[in-house]
């Protein structure tokens, strides 16, 4: 199992939920040395894979803006473990900033990560995953919805971007039906991350879940047969509760506060609402 920006949060939780399964993980991120403000590495991340139980792991400094860091990237994960059942690309930029406000070098960095570097590792793991034991890609990427005020809420930019994922898992999941599945994964809510705490702070992390609901979400995906679960924009909640069985409350587990009213994520739900 390869995930591209699994040093910390989603990420990391949905590796570290397939490691407790005995999975060989390999994390990729371009953090290999503590970073200022974000807490974990690509060396903590495998560390705690290990103690969750995988049965093999594999640390990889990688930029997916950078075609041979990719193409090293599988050639190493390959060398390692002798080919590649699961990606998860889950690497990302953000920035939400409208039109008129939006630097070239955010717009840059968010579709040469989102859009271009989930396309180029995808093309260049398909390979291995065509070879592979019922073989997933899963990208963390929202819904496509038609809704135009999406746009403005979340930036023109960043969310052309990330429609740009969800457009390549789509897309692919239809070139290789019955091969390798391509499924999207998104939050209904704001999911407890560093992230989340560097722009809303702790209030806004208090008014989320934890990364657990997607981690849980991505594990049940990835464990359906390639045949019966491709093609699709799944959200968290909705895996949780008409897949897995949840209940309504049996989702109060993943909250961070019960006294904080959820804030909806981007993309799901009324966009007017945020």
């Amino acid at each position: 199992m390869l995930v591209t920006g699994g040093s910390r949060g989603i990420g990391l939780a949905i590796a570290k939920k397939c490691a407790a399964d005995g999975a060989k993980i390999v994390i990729a991120a371009k953090t290999s040395e503590p970073h200022p403000k974000l807490q974990g590495t690509i060396h903590t991340a495998v560390q705690e894979c290990e103690e969750a139980g995988a049965q093999g792991t594999l640390a990889i400094q990688a930029d997916i803006r950078d075609d041979q860091a990719i193409q090293n990237m599988i050639d190493a994960t390959v060398s390692k473990f002798g080919g590649i059942d699961i990606l998860i690309n889950n690497a990302s930029a953000i920035d939400n900033s409208g039109t008129l406000d939006v630097k070239s070098k955010k717009y840059d960095l968010m579709h040469s990560i989102n859009g271009r570097g989930t396309f180029w590792t995808s093309k260049l793991a398909l390979p291995h995953l065509l070879q592979g034991i019922n073989p997933h890609v899963l990208n963390l990427s929202p819904p496509l919805n038609p809704d135009p005020r999406w746009f403005k809420v979340g930036g023109v930019a960043y969310t052309m971007a990330k429609y740009n994922m969800s457009l390549s898992a789509l897309g692919m999941a239809e070139e290789f039906k019955g091969q390798v599945a391509f499924n999207c994964l998104w939050p209904r809510t704001a999911i407890a991350t560093a992230a989340v705490e560097m722009v809303l702070g702790s209030v806004g992390t208090k008014a989320s879940r934890t990364v657990d609901i997607m981690s849980d979400a991505a594990y049940w995906i990835l464990k359906q047969p390639v045949n019966d679960c491709t093609g699709n924009c799944f959200v968290d909640e909705e895996v949780m509760t008409e897949k897995v069985g949840l209940s309504a409350a049996d989702l109060e587990r993943y909250r961070i506060s019960s006294f904080v009213p959820l804030i909806p994520d981007l993309y799901v739900g009324d966009p007017t609402a945020l």
